[in-house]
């Protein structure tokens, strides 16, 4: 397969997986700001929503503040930020086009009919009171997407650069969606385990998805150390890290043995999936769970980049 084309594949799956994973960022700050606050000095979850998704800079050189409005104007809707759910749908679909005849018609039409209905939205729909129908298409849409892909391509180089985009963008996002509890809103006048903790932890997992899993898995009331668990390490959760970086390591082996090659991308994938099959979240816990999150999210960019390095240019 040509890099190009491989390029496109690996891309297209990773905007449509982060213009997903861009409205389940927006869900968990508003079901936070809806719940109870204590007496928190410092920002709050919208600025913590900035700041996950990596678009501080963007969004302070066009707003004072974080707001929801404004950081729900960028983070779904302003084009000028590369990273927003329509500039996603938008790049996702060029990619898309450019390899039109690597795709399947349920791929296409899942991509294309996606972006047609989103640039159709007036800027009434993103406002705080609508916004949630429009983040639950999205979410329904890249589903959709991923369905198509697994369930109507060829298992061949095209499906496997496909999915390994979506787990390099799954792993990212699933670090940053945990880090916006704990960079910013850890409660500072209630402990761990307070009603104000309960309640922004159990928004995490409804904002995943994960809330009945949560209680399949554990049959226990929501603990941190136990959702951290769940999210970090638990490889039958598929949003997991764990889940992620198996998939990721199962791609890039099968790519090692089409192409005859492997590079520094498969060592760092066995080393990231090695730390976290038999990581202990006890062990996290204490080294701090914002640290290794960050050190994490730091270290799937650099997997990404030696992706590219190896297969794509």
């Amino acid at each position: 397969m040509l890099s190009r084309t491989a390029e496109n594949l690996f891309w297209l799956s990773r905007y449509v997986e982060r213009a997903e994973n861009m409205a389940r960022l927006i869900d968990v700050a508003m079901r936070m700001s809806s719940l109870p606050h204590g007496p928190v000095d410092g920002p709050d979850e919208w600025h913590s929503a900035i700041v996950a998704a990596g678009c501080e800079r963007s969004f302070y050189a066009k707003h004072e503040r974080a707001s929801a409005e404004t950081v729900i104007d960028h983070l779904a809707r302003d084009l000028d930020n590369p990273s927003s759910i329509l500039a996603c749908l938008e790049t996702a679909r060029q990619n898309g086009r450019s390899v039109r005849t690597a795709l399947t018609v349920d791929m296409w039409e899942a991509v294309n009919a996606t972006w047609l209905e989103m640039r159709r939205l007036s800027k009434d729909e993103f406002t705080p009171a609508r916004v949630g129908r429009v983040l639950d298409r999205v979410k329904e849409r890249s589903l959709l997407f991923g369905g198509a892909v697994a369930a109507t391509m060829l298992r061949s180089d095209a499906y496997w650069f496909s999915r390994l985009g979506t787990f390099v963008e799954r792993a990212d996002n699933t670090a940053r969606i945990l880090d916006v509890k704990f960079h910013v809103l850890l409660p500072q006048a209630e402990p761990v385990g307070g009603s104000i903790d309960y309640y922004q932890w159990t928004a995490i997992l409804r904002s995943v998805s994960a809330l009945r899993a949560y209680h399949w898995v554990y049959r226990d009331r929501i603990k941190p150390w136990l959702v951290a668990e769940l999210l970090i390490l638990r490889p039958e959760m598929p949003r997991s890290l764990m889940s992620c970086l198996g998939e990721i390591s199962r791609q890039l082996e099968v790519l090692g043995q089409a192409y005859g090659t492997r590079g520094e991308c498969h060592r760092l994938a066995g080393e990231l999936e090695a730390r976290l099959r038999f990581g202990r979240i006890d062990a996290i816990f204490q080294t701090g769970l914002h640290e290794f999150l960050t050190d994490f999210i730091d270290k799937s960019t650099v997997l990404g980049d030696e992706i590219g390095r190896h297969y794509l240019f």
